[in-house]
Protein backbone atom coordinates (compact mmCIF):
# COMPACT_ATOMS: atom_id res chain seq x y z
CA UNK A 1 0.00 0.00 0.00
CA UNK A 2 2.72 2.45 -0.38
CA UNK A 3 2.01 5.82 -1.80
CA UNK A 4 -2.13 5.32 -0.13
CA UNK A 5 -3.28 7.66 1.88
CA UNK A 6 -5.23 6.56 4.33
CA UNK A 7 -7.59 8.56 7.20
CA UNK A 8 -8.56 6.43 10.04
CA UNK A 9 -11.17 8.16 12.53
CA UNK A 10 -10.70 7.53 16.36
CA UNK A 11 -7.14 5.78 15.96
CA UNK A 12 -5.01 6.84 19.17
CA UNK A 13 -6.09 4.03 21.09
CA UNK A 14 -7.95 0.73 20.15
CA UNK A 15 -8.74 -0.90 16.86
CA UNK A 16 -8.73 2.17 15.49
CA UNK A 17 -5.14 2.54 16.52
CA UNK A 18 -4.36 -0.81 15.68
CA UNK A 19 -5.55 -0.02 11.77
CA UNK A 20 -3.61 2.58 11.76
CA UNK A 21 -0.24 1.35 12.60
CA UNK A 22 -0.68 -1.80 10.64
CA UNK A 23 -1.53 0.51 7.54
CA UNK A 24 1.84 2.87 8.28
CA UNK A 25 3.50 -0.45 8.33
CA UNK A 26 2.44 -1.42 5.31
CA UNK A 27 4.18 1.40 3.77
CA UNK A 28 0.64 3.59 3.53
CA UNK A 29 0.64 7.69 3.99
CA UNK A 30 -1.48 7.71 7.23
CA UNK A 31 -3.35 10.50 9.08
CA UNK A 32 -4.23 9.64 12.47
CA UNK A 33 -7.19 10.87 14.74
CA UNK A 34 -8.20 11.92 17.81
CA UNK A 35 -9.78 14.89 20.19
CA UNK A 36 -6.53 15.75 21.63
CA UNK A 37 -3.83 16.99 20.21
CA UNK A 38 -1.48 15.36 22.90
CA UNK A 39 -2.99 11.49 22.39
CA UNK A 40 -2.97 12.53 18.45
CA UNK A 41 1.23 12.91 18.90
CA UNK A 42 1.77 10.25 21.10
CA UNK A 43 0.00 7.98 18.56
CA UNK A 44 1.62 9.83 15.58
CA UNK A 45 4.79 9.39 17.38
CA UNK A 46 4.39 5.88 18.62
CA UNK A 47 3.64 4.46 14.97
CA UNK A 48 6.27 6.42 13.33
CA UNK A 49 8.91 4.85 16.19
CA UNK A 50 6.73 0.82 15.70
CA UNK A 51 7.41 1.06 11.88
CA UNK A 52 10.02 3.31 10.41
CA UNK A 53 7.51 5.03 8.45
CA UNK A 54 7.78 8.71 8.62
CA UNK A 55 4.45 9.07 6.65
CA UNK A 56 2.54 9.09 9.83
CA UNK A 57 0.37 12.70 10.87
CA UNK A 58 -2.31 13.68 12.95
CA UNK A 59 -5.44 15.42 12.75
CA UNK A 60 -7.64 16.56 15.52
CA UNK A 61 -11.60 16.37 15.52
CA UNK A 62 -13.63 15.58 17.63
CA UNK A 63 -16.83 13.64 15.68
CA UNK A 64 -20.37 15.37 17.74
CA UNK A 65 -19.19 19.01 16.22
CA UNK A 66 -20.03 18.79 12.35
CA UNK A 67 -17.76 22.12 12.03
CA UNK A 68 -14.87 20.48 13.05
CA UNK A 69 -15.62 17.28 10.16
CA UNK A 70 -15.55 19.81 7.65
CA UNK A 71 -11.95 20.85 9.63
CA UNK A 72 -10.77 17.71 8.90
CA UNK A 73 -11.55 17.51 5.41
CA UNK A 74 -9.57 20.95 4.24
CA UNK A 75 -6.40 19.17 6.15
CA UNK A 76 -6.57 16.01 5.01
CA UNK A 77 -7.93 16.96 1.34
CA UNK A 78 -7.09 13.54 -0.39
CA UNK A 79 -7.58 9.81 1.06
CA UNK A 80 -7.49 6.47 -1.16
CA UNK A 81 -8.29 4.47 2.00
CA UNK A 82 -11.10 5.86 4.54
CA UNK A 83 -11.98 4.08 7.69
CA UNK A 84 -14.86 4.82 9.65
CA UNK A 85 -13.89 3.52 13.11
CA UNK A 86 -14.31 6.37 15.66
CA UNK A 87 -17.61 5.24 17.48
CA UNK A 88 -18.76 5.77 21.26
CA UNK A 89 -20.54 2.86 23.24
CA UNK A 90 -22.32 2.91 26.95
CA UNK A 91 -24.74 0.43 28.45
CA UNK A 92 -27.59 1.88 29.18
CA UNK A 93 -31.14 0.55 30.13
CA UNK A 94 -33.83 1.23 27.08
CA UNK A 95 -36.24 3.39 29.24
CA UNK A 96 -33.28 5.88 30.65
CA UNK A 97 -32.07 6.26 26.72
CA UNK A 98 -33.45 9.63 25.94
CA UNK A 99 -34.31 11.70 22.75
CA UNK A 100 -30.48 13.04 22.43
CA UNK A 101 -28.51 9.88 23.43
CA UNK A 102 -30.28 8.24 20.72
CA UNK A 103 -29.13 11.60 18.75
CA UNK A 104 -25.57 11.74 19.62
CA UNK A 105 -24.77 8.10 19.03
CA UNK A 106 -26.19 8.38 15.72
CA UNK A 107 -24.42 11.82 14.92
CA UNK A 108 -20.93 10.03 16.16
CA UNK A 109 -21.59 6.66 15.25
CA UNK A 110 -23.29 6.84 11.56
CA UNK A 111 -22.99 10.92 10.24
CA UNK A 112 -19.54 10.58 10.96
CA UNK A 113 -19.23 8.07 8.43
CA UNK A 114 -21.48 9.44 5.71
CA UNK A 115 -19.82 12.74 5.92
CA UNK A 116 -16.15 11.97 5.14
CA UNK A 117 -17.24 9.51 2.60
CA UNK A 118 -19.20 11.75 0.87
CA UNK A 119 -16.17 14.42 0.84
CA UNK A 120 -14.07 11.17 -0.39
CA UNK A 121 -16.13 8.84 -2.27
CA UNK A 122 -16.32 10.83 -5.99
CA UNK A 123 -12.28 11.34 -6.24
CA UNK A 124 -11.62 7.71 -5.34
CA UNK A 125 -14.12 7.13 -8.21
CA UNK A 126 -12.46 9.69 -10.83
CA UNK A 127 -9.10 8.10 -9.81
CA UNK A 128 -10.75 4.51 -10.42
CA UNK A 129 -8.71 2.89 -6.60
CA UNK A 130 -10.28 2.99 -3.46
CA UNK A 131 -11.09 1.97 -0.27
CA UNK A 132 -14.02 2.81 2.48
CA UNK A 133 -14.43 0.72 5.76
CA UNK A 134 -17.69 1.02 8.29
CA UNK A 135 -16.08 -0.80 11.79
CA UNK A 136 -19.25 -1.79 12.60
CA UNK A 137 -19.90 -4.38 15.16
CA UNK A 138 -21.51 -8.08 15.79
CA UNK A 139 -24.66 -5.85 17.85
CA UNK A 140 -25.08 -4.84 14.52
CA UNK A 141 -26.62 -8.44 13.73
CA UNK A 142 -27.40 -9.00 17.40
CA UNK A 143 -28.56 -6.42 19.40
CA UNK A 144 -27.49 -6.12 22.60
CA UNK A 145 -30.15 -5.63 25.07
CA UNK A 146 -28.15 -3.18 27.11
CA UNK A 147 -27.27 -0.94 24.26
CA UNK A 148 -29.91 -0.89 22.04
CA UNK A 149 -28.68 2.77 21.15
CA UNK A 150 -25.53 1.39 19.69
CA UNK A 151 -26.83 -2.04 18.37
CA UNK A 152 -29.11 0.55 16.06
CA UNK A 153 -25.90 2.85 15.11
CA UNK A 154 -23.84 -0.42 14.19
CA UNK A 155 -27.04 -1.74 11.66
CA UNK A 156 -27.15 1.61 10.48
CA UNK A 157 -23.83 1.63 9.15
CA UNK A 158 -24.38 -2.08 7.23
CA UNK A 159 -26.92 -0.37 5.12
CA UNK A 160 -24.68 2.89 4.36
CA UNK A 161 -21.80 0.82 3.58
CA UNK A 162 -23.97 -1.81 1.33
CA UNK A 163 -25.91 1.37 -0.75
CA UNK A 164 -22.26 3.51 -1.14
CA UNK A 165 -20.56 -0.15 -2.39
CA UNK A 166 -23.61 -0.13 -5.18
CA UNK A 167 -22.48 2.69 -6.61
CA UNK A 168 -19.03 1.83 -7.14
CA UNK A 169 -20.13 -0.76 -9.78
CA UNK A 170 -17.22 -1.37 -12.40
CA UNK A 171 -14.61 0.68 -10.93
CA UNK A 172 -11.78 -0.39 -8.79
CA UNK A 173 -13.65 0.94 -5.61
CA UNK A 174 -14.34 -0.78 -2.44
CA UNK A 175 -16.71 -0.25 0.23
CA UNK A 176 -17.20 -3.10 2.82
CA UNK A 177 -17.58 -3.28 6.87
CA UNK A 178 -16.06 -5.28 9.11
CA UNK A 179 -18.06 -6.66 11.97
CA UNK A 180 -15.69 -6.82 15.33
CA UNK A 181 -16.89 -9.30 18.70
CA UNK A 182 -16.30 -7.77 22.31
CA UNK A 183 -12.69 -6.62 21.78
CA UNK A 184 -10.36 -5.21 24.61
CA UNK A 185 -9.41 -1.76 23.12
CA UNK A 186 -9.04 0.70 25.92
CA UNK A 187 -12.60 1.57 26.51
CA UNK A 188 -13.63 -2.29 27.04
CA UNK A 189 -10.72 -2.60 29.35
CA UNK A 190 -11.61 0.42 31.71
CA UNK A 191 -15.14 -1.05 31.47
CA UNK A 192 -14.16 -4.44 32.54
CA UNK A 193 -11.71 -3.30 35.11
CA UNK A 194 -14.80 -0.99 37.13
CA UNK A 195 -17.05 -4.30 36.72
CA UNK A 196 -14.36 -6.55 38.46
CA UNK A 197 -13.81 -3.47 41.38
CA UNK A 198 -17.39 -2.96 41.68
CA UNK A 199 -18.15 -6.21 42.42
CA UNK A 200 -15.01 -7.19 44.20
CA UNK A 201 -13.81 -9.76 41.72
CA UNK A 202 -10.62 -10.50 39.41
CA UNK A 203 -10.78 -9.12 36.03
CA UNK A 204 -10.39 -11.97 34.83
CA UNK A 205 -13.46 -13.93 36.76
CA UNK A 206 -15.06 -10.64 34.82
CA UNK A 207 -14.30 -11.62 31.48
CA UNK A 208 -15.06 -15.55 31.75
CA UNK A 209 -18.59 -14.44 33.24
CA UNK A 210 -19.15 -12.14 30.53
CA UNK A 211 -18.98 -14.81 28.17
CA UNK A 212 -20.79 -17.23 30.12
CA UNK A 213 -23.92 -15.39 30.31
CA UNK A 214 -23.21 -12.23 27.88
CA UNK A 215 -21.89 -13.81 24.86
CA UNK A 216 -22.23 -17.50 25.20
CA UNK A 217 -22.20 -18.83 22.03
CA UNK A 218 -18.93 -16.85 21.43
CA UNK A 219 -16.61 -19.56 20.18
CA UNK A 220 -13.05 -18.54 20.85
CA UNK A 221 -14.50 -17.52 24.64
CA UNK A 222 -12.44 -14.89 24.87
CA UNK A 223 -11.98 -10.63 23.58
CA UNK A 224 -10.57 -9.92 20.41
CA UNK A 225 -7.46 -8.31 20.49
CA UNK A 226 -7.08 -4.56 18.52
CA UNK A 227 -4.64 -6.65 16.18
CA UNK A 228 -6.77 -9.32 15.18
CA UNK A 229 -9.51 -6.93 14.30
CA UNK A 230 -7.14 -4.93 12.20
CA UNK A 231 -5.83 -7.87 10.22
CA UNK A 232 -9.01 -8.33 8.59
CA UNK A 233 -9.09 -4.88 8.03
CA UNK A 234 -5.20 -4.59 6.46
CA UNK A 235 -6.78 -7.17 3.95
CA UNK A 236 -9.66 -5.59 2.97
CA UNK A 237 -7.41 -2.42 2.33
CA UNK A 238 -5.15 -4.60 0.18
CA UNK A 239 -4.90 -5.08 -3.69
CA UNK A 240 -5.26 -8.62 -2.57
CA UNK A 241 -9.12 -7.82 -1.69
CA UNK A 242 -10.31 -6.46 -4.90
CA UNK A 243 -12.81 -8.86 -5.65
CA UNK A 244 -14.48 -7.93 -1.99
CA UNK A 245 -17.07 -5.60 -1.96
CA UNK A 246 -20.30 -4.71 -0.62
CA UNK A 247 -19.42 -7.15 1.83
CA UNK A 248 -20.36 -7.34 5.63
CA UNK A 249 -16.81 -9.38 7.01
CA UNK A 250 -16.77 -10.71 10.15
CA UNK A 251 -13.95 -10.67 12.52
CA UNK A 252 -16.02 -11.85 15.92
CA UNK A 253 -14.38 -15.29 17.14
CA UNK A 254 -17.72 -17.44 16.05
CA UNK A 255 -20.11 -15.35 17.96
CA UNK A 256 -23.07 -15.14 15.53
CA UNK A 257 -24.84 -18.46 14.86
CA UNK A 258 -25.13 -18.36 11.00
CA UNK A 259 -22.96 -19.66 8.18
CA UNK A 260 -23.79 -16.57 6.17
Amino acid sequence: MKNKTALVTGSTAGIGYAIAKQLAAEGAKVSVNGRSAARVDAAVAQIKADTDNNNVNGVIADFTDADQIAALIKQVPEVDILINNVAIFEPKAFKDISDDDWLRFYEVNVMSGIRLSRAYFDRMIAKNWGRIIFISSESALQIPAEMIHYGMTKTAQLAVSRGLAELTRGTNVTVNSVLPGPTLSEGVGGFVAQLAKDQNKTEDDVKKEFFQTMRPTSIIQRFLTPEEVANMVTYLCSPLAAATNGAAIRAEGGLIKTAV
